[in-house]
Parts: structure tokens; C-alpha cells; sequence
């Protein structure tokens, strides 16, 4: 018998998807952050039901990306370290606390270190591991950071630390 009349995958109920890349370590999370976690998840799940719920089931794709999510959402769920930014003292920037900073022309923005499932540039917050939140740990009002960026570096004047705004 011909190689070409061979099915290869006969058996295969559902197609291999590699699984979703996960950070080695804890996985730092605020309060907020292990409650998105646990939303994603519970929502995943819902979507999986939904899904093997269907009267046609030929499309095992959108079934296996949503079990390899869960499975990744299960994993940073696993590693998840709860750290609460309110029981920090405000003397020097640490995870969870809100960091407000002023450039070199006196504009200031306020960032908050978080995990880095939480981390959303549009909201300004930052994980631990960028190199802006790597500057800002641990300084204090009136020090100077160096933040290294791709188009220059520029020194930022921390100018207030305070508790975040636990809300989403």
C-alpha cells in the first residue's frame, strides 16, 4: 500500500496546540491581579462548556486553545504569590505601590509595579521586570532614576509614593 493512502493522524480526536509559555518562578500578583487571574479562568472554563455543549463538534480546534489556556491560567494560578500593596510602608517604591514621577520637562505620571499578568501599559502599570519598574524599585521622594529606553535613557525625579487604587 501506498504512504499517500495512509492517514497519519487516524486517531486524533483533537489537534496538538504547544502550550502557552510560562515565567519560571513565583508569580507576583496584587489582590486585583489574583482576582483577574481567577476571572480569566472561570471564564475559560465557561467557554469550554459552551463548546463541548455544541451540537457540531467536527472544529476540535477552538475546544483544544481554550483547554491549553486553562491549563496556562491553572499554572500562573499555581505559582500565584499574593502580595498586598496595602500593608507596605510608603517610604520607598516597592510591588503594588503607586509611584508618581516627574520628567526632565516637570510632566508627571503615576505607575503602579504589578505582576506581570496585570501589567497594561495603557493604565500605566508595570511589571516587576521592565526596566522602568527595575529603576523605581526601591527609591525614595526626591531620588533621581535612570530609565533606560531603546530612544535614550532619561532621569525621572520620584516625586510621590503612595498606595494604588485597589479598584480595576
Amino acid at each position: 500500500m501506498s504512504r499517500a493512502f495512509v492517514n497519519e493522524d487516524a486517531g486524533k480526536d483533537r489537534p496538538d496546540l504547544p502550550d502557552l509559555p510560562v515565567s519560571p518562578g513565583p508569580n507576583f500578583v496584587t489582590p486585583r491581579g489574583l482576582a483577574a487571574l481567577q476571572a480569566r479562568l472561570a471564564a475559560r472554563q465557561g467557554d469550554l462548556a459552551t463548546l463541548r455543549a455544541r451540537a457540531e463538534r467536527l472544529d476540535k480546534l477552538p475546544e483544544a486553545a481554550a483547554e491549553r489556556d486553562i491549563r496556562w491560567l491553572e499554572a500562573r494560578l499555581q505559582a500565584a504569590v499574593v502580595v498586598d500593596p496595602s500593608t507596605h510602608d510608603l517610604a520607598e517604591v516597592a510591588f503594588g505601590l503607586a509611584v508618581t514621577v516627574a520628567d526632565p520637562e516637570g510632566r508627571e505620571t503615576t505607575y503602579q509595579i504589578v505582576g506581570e499578568d496585570e501589567a497594561d501599559a495603557r493604565q500605566h502599570r508595570i511589571a516587576p521586570t521592565s526596566p522602568l519598574a527595575r529603576a523605581l524599585l526601591g527609591a525614595r521622594v526626591g531620588d533621581t532614576v535612570t530609565w533606560p529606553r531603546p530612544s535614550g535613557a532619561v532621569e525621572l525625579e520620584v516625586v510621590n509614593i503612595a498606595h494604588a487604587d485597589p479598584q480595576p
